[in-house]
């Protein structure tokens, strides 16, 4: 029997059960709503056009920068994404308490379940970014084809830190509030409001401790990859290929580490929750 056909055969039902949780979460996502799957890609919108008309219109940041309202809205769409990850599988497992309690399978199920419905809400929005990008008379590039790989960047540190947050918030349900303030405090320290660039010219110190962040060279580089004349790399920015190690390392630590403790953890997730 092949190596693949062994695999298949032992977590056949283990991908079931994956299976069976996703349509469930992105069915009961939307249930009783009026326009149902359409928040999907209504929402970003809406966000989106709140803070175009504040920071682009208004304060005029990213004016002078051709194809701004397009990078904008792909940073928005991918911090959102990272956002909606964290803050529902901070709650996964306490909120399948009954489910923990009454059946026996791998808990990492639950988390990889709830952040691949919010991939599925990624995957739509760029749908609506890639109009955009035609709307606007972006020119094509085939730098277009390396988004996906910092799509799966994103997911794993997503991943990882949702495993370390599950873990923990069974015990600590502070952790919730203490979150919220994080994730609004990251959003303006990742620049997703503003082109990057804008941070060096004001101080090259303090823009290269912000690319440290994984989430903000994910945002830097899946902006240039998208506009490749218009927004610069991270590694263009650093000017630092040993820096530029740092946050790919932290993507792994993070993975690895979060995975480590979730599963050291989990025997006890149905005593605790």
């Amino acid at each position: 029997m092949s190596f693949f056909k062994q695999a298949k055969q032992r977590y056949r039902y283990s991908i079931i059960l994956l299976r069976e949780l996703v349509r469930y979460d992105f069915k009961v996502r939307y249930q009783n709503s009026i326009l149902g799957y359409l928040w999907s890609l209504l929402r970003p919108l809406f966000y989106f056009l709140v803070m175009y008309v504040v920071f682009v219109k208004l304060l005029r940041i990213g004016s002078g920068v051709p194809h701004w309202p397009v990078a904008l809205l792909l940073g928005l769409v991918m911090w959102e994404f990272f956002s909606e990850v964290t803050k529902q599988g901070l709650k996964a497992i306490v909120s399948n308490g009954g489910l923990i309690r009454k059946i026996n399978f791998p808990k990492y199920i639950i988390m990889v379940s709830s952040s691949l419905s919010s991939l599925i809400n990624l995957l739509l929005n760029l749908v609506v970014v890639a109009f955009f990008v035609v709307l606007n008379h972006v020119p094509l590039s085939w730098t277009y084809l390396l988004i996906p790989f910092f799509i799966i960047e994103l997911y794993l540190f997503a991943l990882g830190i949702s495993f370390l947050l599950a873990a923990l918030y069974v015990k600590f349900r502070d952790l919730s509030f203490i979150w919220e303030i994080v994730m609004r405090a990251g959003m303006y320290a990742t620049a997703v409001m503003f082109p990057m660039s804008r941070i060096f010219h004001v101080s090259r110190t303090a823009g290269q401790v912000m690319l440290l962040s994984p989430i903000a060279q994910i945002i830097e580089d899946s902006r240039h990859e998208l506009l490749p004349h218009t927004m610069s790399s991270s590694r263009h920015l650093m000017g630092n290929d040993l820096l530029m190690l740092v946050p790919l390392s932290l993507v792994v630590i993070l993975l690895a580490f979060g995975a480590w403790y979730f599963r050291r953890r989990s025997p006890y997730f149905a005593e605790d929750v």
